[in-house]
C-alpha cells in the first residue's frame, strides 16, 4: 500500500517555543539524535532543532516514511533501545543524543526493568560510538523518600546513564502541562465530566508543574549552553501548587461548578480506574501518574536559571494556552501517539498471510467528488462521533475501557486532519492515500485482529464510496464474536457511508 499518507496533514504552523531563548544555536556541534521522536516531547523538540539549523537524526523502531514527509530535513534511522547492536548504528556520528525513551505505557509490572535495560544499552553504545553528550529528561523526586515506581524508575535511569563516561545532562521535571499531555487531559476531563470530585490526602501534596513549551526551551538551551554538560538540574514553573489547587484553577477557567469532597482514604488503583472511565487517558497511565502524586515534586536545585534565565509560564497561562490550542485544532503531538505500547510493531493488513478470513463490505454511488468525500471520511470519530448509531460506538468503547482497553474516549489529536499513526477512538490510522483510501487498525480488546477500510473509486462521472471490515481470527471465540456482530455491521456501516456522503 502507498505509505505517503502523511502528505495529507495540513500545515499546522506549529508555534516555535525557542525564538526568545537567550542561548544561541550551535549547529557546528554536528549531528543530533532524538530518541522518542514520535512521542509527546520528542515530536515537539524535533521542529525546534530543525528551525535552529541543527542536523537531526530520528531514532524509531520501524521504518517511517510519514516522518520523512513531516520532517523532510531529518534522517530517520530504525533502532530499538532493547537491541544493543541496533543502537550502534543509531549513535554512529552523533555529537549529542536526547534520551527521551521510557516504557511507562507497559504498565507497573514491566516498565522498570525495560527502562533500566534500555538505559544500560544506550550508555554502552554511546561510549563505543564516541558520543560527546547525552541529555536526559527525567522526573522530580526526593531520593531520600519512598518514591513511586514511576519516579523511582526515572531516577534509576539517570543514575544508570551517569555510570558511563559520556557526560550526561539531566533535566528533572514534575507534571508537564500542555495541549495533548496526559496530565493536562486527565485534569481537563475530570473537570468537564465529573460533577463531584473526590479529594484524597495525596491531592494536597505539593507539586511544581511546568509548561511543555518551557520543557522544550530547557532541552534546547541545555544543548546550546556548554556549562550544563554533565550536570543535573530541576526544572519547573514559578508556582508550587497542590493537585487540588490545580483542579480548582481549571474549574474557574472553564466556569464550572464542581463539588470537591475530601476523603480520608486513597486507593489509587480504584481511583485511577474510575478516573479512566471519564478521561481519555487509560488506567495504566493514570495509575502511574497518581502513584507519583503521593510524592512531593518541588524543585530544589534551581541552578539552571543561571544559564537559561527566562521566565517560565504561570500554571494558569499554561492551561489557557492548552485550551486555546485545542479550540484552534492545533495540537501537534499527543500522549496517544505512543499508546498502546509498541503499536507501531503491530501486524499490518498487507502483512497478514493468508488474507483475513472474514470480511464485510458496503458501497454506494455518489455524485460528490472524491476530495469532498475523503475530507468527510477524515472527520469521523472524536467529538464529531461516527455520524450515526453513535450510542453503539460509545457502548463498545465503554465496554472496552471497563476491560482496561483503550476505549473510544481517546478521541483524536485533530478534529480536521489526519496523519498515519493518528488515533481515532479505538482505531489507529494504518495507511492513507489522499482522496482514495483510509485504513484503520483496531486497538480495542478483540479475540482477533480487525481493520476498517474506506475507499473512493472514481468511474467517469460517478464515484463509488465503500467501507470494508476485515477480521482475522483462528479461535472459536473469535469466530463467535464475528458472527454475533455481523448483523449490526449491516446497519452501522450502511448508515455510516450514507452519512459520510451526505456530509461531504
Amino acid at each position: 500500500m502507498n505509505k505517503t499518507g502523511a502528505t495529507l496533514v495540513k500545515n499546522e504552523n506549529q508555534d516555535l517555543y525557542c525564538t526568545d531563548l537567550s542561548s544561541s544555536p550551535r549547529p557546528e556541534l554536528g549531528k543530533i539524535l532524538v530518541t522518542g521522536a514520535t512521542g509527546y516531547i520528542g515530536g515537539r523538540l524535533v521542529p525546534e532543532l530543525l528551525a535552529r539549523g541543527y542536523t537531526v537524526r530520528i531514532m524509531v523502531r520501524v521504518p517511517s516514511q510519514e516522518l520523512k514527509t513531516q520532517w523532510p530535513n531529518t534522517e530517520v534511522l530504525v533502532a530499538d533501545a532493547g537491541k544493543p547492536d541496533e543502537l550502534l548504528s543509531a549513535l554512529e556520528g552523533i555529537h549529542t543524543a536526547f534520551y527521551l525513551i521510557h516504557s511507562l505505557l507497559l504498565g507497573p509490572r514491566q516498565f522498570e526493568a525495560a527502562d533500566l535495560q534500555a538505559a544500560i544499552n544506550f550508555r554502552t553504545a554511546a561510549k563505543e560510538m564516541n558520543v560527546k553528550r547525552i541529555i536526559y529528561l527525567g522526573g522530580l523526586g526526593d531520593i531520600q523518600t519512598s518514591l513511586s515506581p514511576h519516579l523511582r524508575s526515572r531516577i534509576r535511569i539517570a543514575e544508570e546513564l551517569q555510570r558511563g563516561i559520556v557526560p550526561v545532562t539531566i533535566l528533572r521535571a514534575a507534571i508537564i502541562i500542555g495541549s495533548g499531555s496526559a496530565s493536562y487531559e486527565i485534569i481537563e476531563h475530570l473537570i468537564r465530566n465529573a460533577p463531584v470530585l473526590l479529594i484524597p490526602p495525596w491531592a494536597r501534596t505539593h507539586c511544581q508543574p511546568i509548561s511543555v513549551r518551557d520543557v522544550i526551551k530547557y532541552l534546547v538551551g541545555a544543548l546550546e549552553v556548554a556549562e550544563t554538560e554533565g550536570k543535573s538540574f530541576d526544572i519547573g514553573g514559578n508556582e508550587i501548587l497542590t493537585y487540588e489547587t490545580m483542579l480548582r484553577t481549571l474549574t474557574e477557567i472553564l466556569g464550572k461548578k464542581r463539588l470537591f469532597i475530601p476523603i480520608p482514604f486513597s486507593n489509587i488503583k480504584t481511583l485511577a480506574y474510575f478516573a479512566s472511565l471519564v478521561t481519555p487517558v487509560p488506567q495504566q497511565i493514570t495509575r502511574s501518574l497518581m502513584e507519583s502524586s503521593s510524592n512531593e515534586v518541588v524543585c530544589s536545585h534551581n541552578e539552571i536559571k543561571k544559564f537559561l534565565p527566562f521566565e517560565p509560564i504561570p500554571f494558569r497561562e499554561a492551561l489557557v494556552r492548552a485550551l486555546s490550542r485545542e479550540e484552534q485544532d492545533r495540537v501537534s503531538t499527543r500522549w496517544s501517539d505512543a499508546y498502546p505500547p509498541a503499536h507501531e510493531l503491530a501486524i499490518k493488513l498487507h502483512e497478514v498471510d493468508p488474507a483475513p478470513n472474514f470480511s464485510a463490505s458496503y458501497s454506494l454511488l455518489s455524485d460528490k467528488n472524491a476530495a469532498d468525500l475523503f475530507q468527510s471520511i477524515c472527520m469521523i470519530g472524536g467529538k464529531e462521533g461516527w455520524f450515526n448509531s453513535n450510542w453503539m460506538w460509545k457502548l463498545r468503547g465503554m465496554v472496552d475501557r471497563m476491560l482496561l482497553g483503550v476505549g473510544s474516549s481517546r478521541g483524536r489529536r485533530s478534529r480536521s486532519s489526519l496523519r498515519i499513526n493518528d488515533v481515532i477512538d479505538f482505531w489507529r490510522v494504518e495507511d492513507m492515500i489522499k482522496d482514495t483510501m483510509l485504513l484503520l487498525r483496531a486497538e480495542m480488546k478483540l479475540p482477533g485482529k480487525a481493520w476498517l477500510q474506506f475507499t473512493i473509486d472514481t468511474q467517469k462521472e460517478r464515484t463509488i464510496l465503500s467501507v470494508k471490515a476485515f477480521y482475522q481470527t483462528s479461535t472459536i471465540v473469535g469466530k463467535l464474536y464475528w458472527y454475533a456482530f455481523l448483523p449490526f455491521h449491516h446497519f452501522i456501516f450502511r448508515d455510516l457511508i450514507h452519512q459520510i456522503e451526505k456530509r461531504s
